[in-house]
């Protein structure tokens, strides 16, 4: 095989820049990419219209991808009363509320999600500066503050992503691994394409969706025809 640079040359090759992709033929593409010695994210970046300065134009979102993200998700709750019991039957990683605050103060992160119920969400507050720079912290836009803890659980251990513009008008985030196959990451694109469609802020302007590209996690990028996206996703 290959080392990782001349691999990328080998892949890069089998890309035509000059052509915007259908989805299903920008997977198929990617497919066939001379693989890495570790299954690869399916990543997509999509730059959006939008102002994300403005606090009405921002684009941030979350939803349960039909085939998941190939990858174990770390639940941990902080919640109290009932809501621990329920977690915990739901799934939950771990569990706890003033325990859980004092290990993160002392630097334990050890999960990908920490969901929490309203009530408890002002509690949090006394760890917001570590949990707000990994992007840790509960929000009720990606479905991590909920009074329905149970269910809220069981979407993140399903593959629920979660999708935020950043400054430059970048959205990015990833639609599965490349194992999946062309079918099962054309079925987690359409359902995240039409979630990101559908969370266009009222105030945008203009051409909401500017470029759209997939791409392997260590591999070249391939552009996606807008209009073939829109039309997968719209066909749900």
């Amino acid at each position: 095989m290959p080392k990782a640079g001349k691999l990328y040359k080998v892949n890069a090759a089998k890309v035509d820049r000059t052509k915007k992709y259908s989805v299903a033929d920008a997977l198929a593409l990617i497919e066939t990419f001379q693989a890495r010695k570790f299954d690869e994210s399916v990543e997509l970046v999509v730059r959006l219209g939008v102002d994300p300065k403005q606090s009405d134009q921002q684009v941030r979102g979350a939803t349960v991808l039909p085939n998941g993200i190939g990858k174990t998700i770390r639940v941990a709750c902080f919640v109290r009363g009932d809501a621990e019991k329920e977690a915990r039957e739901a799934g939950a990683d771990y569990v706890g509320n003033d325990d859980l605050i004092e290990k993160i103060e002392k630097g334990w992160l050890e999960f990908d999600r920490l969901l929490t119920t309203p009530e408890s969400l002002k509690d949090l507050t006394k760890v917001a500066k570590v949990l707000g720079p990994k992007g840790l912290m509960p929000n009720k836009k990606t479905g991590t503050v909920s009074s329905e803890i149970g269910k809220a659980v069981k979407e993140q251990k399903l593959g629920k992503v979660e999708y935020k513009v950043e400054k430059a008008g970048i959205l990015h985030t990833i639609i599965g691994k490349k194992s999946f196959g062309t079918q099962k990451l054309k079925e987690n694109f359409a359902v995240l394409y039409e979630n990101i469609l559908k969370a266009k802020p009222a105030t945008s302007k203009g051409v909401y969706i500017r470029k759209i590209a997939l791409a392997p996690t260590m591999g070249p990028s391939v552009i996606v025809d807008p209009a073939s996206a829109e039309s997968l996703a719209r066909g749900l």
